[in-house]
């Protein structure tokens, strides 16, 4: 990509947009930052952006006259992409990319990227571990908090990205083109951005849309969207399942996760991991096959599985108190994320749920409480909703709390010895907390304040 000259528009001030910008400038071009917030600092803005940078920065609503000069724009992963002003830059012709694309047309090496509903963030975790047991140069970049863009300048032809990608990412890329890359499952989320479940899946879909038949895209054998997927890639296919032995591919057997390709080798046993439940042993799999097939050593890949304790904030275990245990899952931000939370608890269970409405429905999720959870907290702006699903599901056992600390505070009286609480909340954070991070580190304080 050529980009010397060219009077580029980076929309969006977060960090990706922030990498964008200094990529951009770092190859010559004429850059403009425009955030719609208007209240926005400039000057923290222009410190992120350090001294070196000659970018405009525009805030608060967008400067028709500035259509006319614009050449590229590029997207930060949180902007729609049908926003009226982007149609209109479409219309006049500009070249509107994602900041995933940007990153791809500069990086060097090879891409493993992974995408999903749920189980991203673990599997891109435990691949990044794996890649890293095999060699020096490995970039864990993407959704996963380092942005893509960032990462770009320090690569080398003999580096690995192994890139965790939303569907917010994805819905943009042009040549974006994964050595391997793998669909985890399909589930609803995100629908007040993607409208509906046919665009969200298309989106992730484009993770394999420019893959070649030297390429393997790993897919779920037991989400029916990603089976039939399989029969449309160009690239080499390798299913997952943890239901069923597959003539080829990584399959879940008598607690043993059995790799064939063509030859079975016994990769290891669940009983030997330290994450806990069958999602989890979906991840470990995902990883494996995406190491095995791009030619990592088996024993490399077994001893890195073995080492790994999992991810902060999805299905962390905190502490125990009066033998009450306690699990952070903030990252369980949709129903089917949270339904997996309640699959891993192996005892009665005090579920704190709730939170900002992604338009989701939880009936599903109320229906997998299956008698483990004694009593349901809800907190936040789909409390009552949520309540409503628990009365048509015949769950009766719920209470609202006002605040997030009241909600721990409650769960820790209504616990008993041997029991767990579990901070699962199917819901965003937003409108309490700014992300699930500070959601999941504010429930680790209070627990361990108790």
């Amino acid at each position: 990509m050529e980009v010397t000259g060219k009077k580029s528009l980076v929309f969006g001030s977060g960090i990706s947009g922030i990498g964008a910008v200094k990529l951009l400038e770092n190859h010559g071009a004429d850059v403009v930052l425009y955030d719609g917030n208007d209240k926005l600092e400039e000057s923290v803005l222009r410190e992120q952006l350090g001294e070196m940078s000659r970018a405009h920065i525009v805030l608060g609503e967008f400067p028709d006259e500035m259509l006319e000069a614009l050449e590229l724009v590029v997207l930060s992963p949180g902007v729609p992409a049908d926003l009226p002003i982007i149609e209109k830059m479409r219309v006049k012709g500009m070249e509107v990319i994602g900041e995933v694309e940007l990153a791809y047309a500069f990086g060097k090496g090879d891409v493993l990227a992974i995408t999903g509903t749920n189980g991203k963030t673990t599997t891109t975790s435990l691949l990044g571990e794996i890649m890293k047991a095999h060699q020096k140069e490995v970039f864990v970049v993407g959704n996963i908090g380092n942005p893509y863009t960032v990462a770009v300048g320090n690569m080398t032809d003999a580096s690995v990205a192994v890139a965790e990608m939303s569907s917010f990412q994805l819905e943009s890329i042009v040549t974006f083109r994964p050595k391997v890359s793998a669909i985890l499952n399909f589930t609803p989320d995100h629908l007040n951005r993607h409208h509906t479940m046919e665009a969200y899946v298309a989106a992730k879909k484009n993770i394999a849309m420019n893959q070649a038949e030297t390429d393997w895209c790993v897919l779920n054998y037991e989400d029916d969207r990603t089976r039939e997927f399989g029969k449309e890639v160009k690239s080499q296919v390798l299913y997952f399942s943890s239901r069923r032995k597959l003539e080829r591919g990584i399959y879940l057997e008598d607690g043993k996760i059995i790799y064939k390709n063509p030859v079975e080798t016994v990769i290891c046993s669940t009983d030997e991991l330290q994450v806990l439940g069958v999602h989890n042993y979906e991840n470990v799999m995902v990883a494996v096959a995406m190491a095995a097939v791009y030619a990592v050593p088996i024993e490399t890949i077994r001893k890195a599985v073995l080492a790994f304790k999992g991810v902060e904030h999805r299905i962390e275990y905190v502490a125990e108190k009066n033998g009450v245990a306690y699990y952070n899952d903030s990252k369980g931000t949709n129903p089917d994320a949270a339904i997996k939370g309640i699959q891993a608890m192996n005892r009665k269970t005090v579920l704190i749920g709730g939170g900002y409405d992604k338009d989701s429905e939880y009936t599903e999720w109320i229906e997998s409480f299956d008698g483990k959870v004694k009593k349901l907290i809800l907190i936040g702006a789909t409390k009552e909703k949520i309540a409503r699903n628990a009365e048509k599901c015949g769950f009766h056992d719920y209470t609202f709390a006002d605040t997030f600390e009241e909600a721990v505070l409650l769960a820790a009286k209504t616990a008993q010895s041997g029991e767990a609480v579990l901070l699962s909340p199917a819901c965003a954070s937003w409108g309490m907390f700014p992300n699930y991070e500070v959601r999941g580190e504010k429930f680790k304080e209070i627990v361990n304040s108790l």
